[in-house]
């Protein structure tokens, strides 16, 4: 039987989905294209080198959104590319030339192919995101695979007066599309301005952005095309695959905050001046991770991988779990000090989790009203806070207040596991937790305890508890009654 979770069952009586549109800049109620159904498209990885936390941090938003948008009840389609061709770098201090493809240049490194190179990386991706439990989405078209729709692309930008060839290349026409800089907030003469060194001499205007590159001699990846061998632009990738898979529109388009220019600007250009239609409803944005106050960098050298993390005992849903607390269109800041604390949440969350299975296992008290109710309670303010553009930090709030609880055991397991549908820390998976044994001597000072804190005699049983744990049993007192466990 398919598993409807309490959102999707009272979807109709809580307020609507609110997201924040970064065209436009404020928050809006979300309406997809076709209704129930949602086109998703995400800014996949360049696949030259291996992830860091911080681009993490940008995938595990969209699938935040994903999963917010699947307890709601609606059934999402979500394609993410694979860069495996024609991103430009300007990193010299890494060894890569300005202006070189970065996998062409992570190949000559290396001292490997470049489909050696994108395939190791493409892996290395997928096992992280794996790892931080980001579901996998549906189709990850590779770029490389994908330049016969390109092409067709380009031709129709040409065939619309959009773009220009020039000395074996092929040039956007920025002046041609009067709506270019709405997403971010630019107007032309101020792009413009921008553009100081470096400008293509073969371009019309500074501004103008490639859609196909000509091949310098001796370039491996060359693709044959009515202007001579080349490459296609970084850009035109997306817009290809996403409307090859998902159509002329989308719902919504995720990526990082340096995405929105100037590739995501390019990529409506192209993409509306191709079809004539609005490209994406929803643009939405998540923003940097610093590590120690600074924006986490291959440039800067503090560059945090998840294996960094699992060498301090850093568990990568631990990281999830840190991710959560904060809103994801501010900056987060990553200290050892918060991972640390945030692997001390998730264990003593498991750790609950295990306790009540393993006591919901044992007994099951009669259901009320009162419970209802308290349950409901819970169940919507989550909910709420989840729709309002995914303010995970005060869901989370929800969270600890359910563990806080007077509730019984199978109530609070059952809303956690609920609302786990969203967080994605795999809690289903925690055991329940073995009965503890105890001797004859420890279960009669815990009677006497229980005695002791029914007469209200405080101190002789603070003085019971203290005996305990040097025993070695933690007390914890419950509306049920006392739980122990072994500390």
């Amino acid at each position: 039987m398919r598993h409807v979770s309490l959102g999707a069952q009272r979807r109709t009586a809580v307020a609507e989905i609110q997201f924040f549109n970064s065209l436009g800049r404020r928050k809006e109620v979300f309406s997809p294209l076709t209704p129930g159904q949602v086109r998703m498209y995400s800014c996949g990885p360049t696949v030259y080198r291996y992830v860091h936390i911080g681009n993490l941090r940008s995938f595990l938003m969209a699938d935040l959104i994903r999963r917010v948008l699947e307890y709601n009840g609606y059934q999402v389609t979500q394609i993410m590319n694979i860069t495996d061709i024609g991103h430009l770098a300007d990193e010299s201090a890494l060894g890569i030339e300005a202006g070189e493809d970065r996998v062409l240049a992570a190949a000559r490194l290396e001292r490997k192919t470049p489909q050696e190179i994108a395939e190791h990386y493409t892996q290395a991706f997928l096992a992280d995101v794996a790892a931080m439990n980001i579901q996998p989405a549906h189709r990850y078209p590779k770029a490389s695979e994908h330049v016969p729709q390109m092409l067709a692309l380009i031709q129709k930008l040409m065939e619309k007066g959009l773009a220009y060839a020039r000395a074996g290349s092929v040039f956007f026409d920025v002046s041609a599309f009067p709506g270019y800089g709405q997403l971010s907030g630019h107007s032309l003469d101020e792009l413009r301005a921008g553009y100081r060194i470096d400008v293509d001499e073969a371009k019309e205007d500074p501004a103008d952005f490639a859609l196909w590159r000509g091949a310098k001699p001796g370039q491996t990846l060359v693709w044959e095309s009515p202007w001579g061998p080349g490459y296609p632009g970084w850009h035109i990738e997306c817009s290809a695959m996403s409307m090859a898979y998902l159509g002329p529109q989308l719902d919504i388009h995720t990526g990082g905050e340096d995405l929105i220019f100037p590739h995501h600007e390019n990529e409506i250009a192209q993409s509306e001046g191709a079809t004539g239609l609005p490209f994406v409803r929803y643009w939405m944005h998540g923003a940097h991770v610093l590590a120690e106050g600074r924006k986490m960098a291959k440039s800067t050298g503090n560059v945090l991988h998840l294996k960094d993390l699992a060498a301090e005992g850093i568990e990568p849903l631990a990281y999830r779990l840190l991710c959560l607390g904060v809103v994801y269109r501010a900056h987060m800041n990553v200290t050892w000090e918060s991972l640390r604390a945030a692997q001390a949440r998730l264990e003593r969350l498991r750790r609950n989790v295990a306790e009540w299975k393993q006591a919901a296992g044992e007994r099951r008290t009669t259901d009320d009203g009162r419970r209802r109710a308290e349950r409901e309670k819970y169940a919507n303010a989550f909910l709420a806070e989840i729709n309002d553009d995914l303010s995970l930090p005060t869901a989370l709030t929800v969270v600890w207040d359910v563990e806080k609880s007077d509730l019984p055991p199978q109530d609070k397991l059952a809303l956690i596991l609920d609302f786990d549908r969203v967080l994605g820390l795999k809690l289903a998976e925690v055991p329940p937790a073995a009965p503890v044994q105890l001797t004859e001597e420890e279960r009669t000072l815990i009677e006497q305890r229980e005695a002791a804190r029914k007469a209200r005699d405080w101190a002789t049983a603070d003085r019971l508890r203290a005996e305990l744990a040097a025993r070695g049993l933690i007390i914890e007192d419950t509306p049920q009654g006392p739980r122990w466990r072994r500390g």
